[in-house]
């Protein structure tokens, strides 16, 4: 028998809020994808202009705006830089890639 305290009653909320939380995650990703399309481009820019793969102070702007934006919505801003940085450490490995490849392009020519 389900009673109100049984863990069966639990079940149709968690099922609907295991659904929105998958939609979530799916737009996360495909958030990310968009994101890394942009930073790819960014990355070619620096390239073939001659700028370094990082740019330290605009990280920590963005670093500085992420954890407000977080603060605001009531997520804990030491998590956001967490997940900032790990993002934009990952754009700095595609950006160092990106010169190195144009550099070995530059020197073959």
């Amino acid at each position: 028998m389900t009673t109100p305290d049984s863990p069966e009653s639990a079940l149709p909320e968690l099922t609907r809020l295991r659904a929105s939380i998958d939609n979530l995650d799916a737009a996360v990703i495909h958030l990310l994808a968009e994101r890394f399309k942009c930073t790819q481009r960014v990355g070619e820019l620096k390239a073939t202009h001659g700028l370094p793969p990082a740019d330290p102070a605009r990280e920590q702007q963005q670093i500085t705006r992420m954890r407000g934006i977080a603060q605001a919505a009531h997520l804990d801003p030491e998590f956001a830089e967490k997940f900032l940085n790990f993002i934009v450490s990952e754009v700095v490995h595609h950006h160092v890639a990106i010169a190195e490849s144009h550099a070995k392009e530059a020197t073959e020519s």
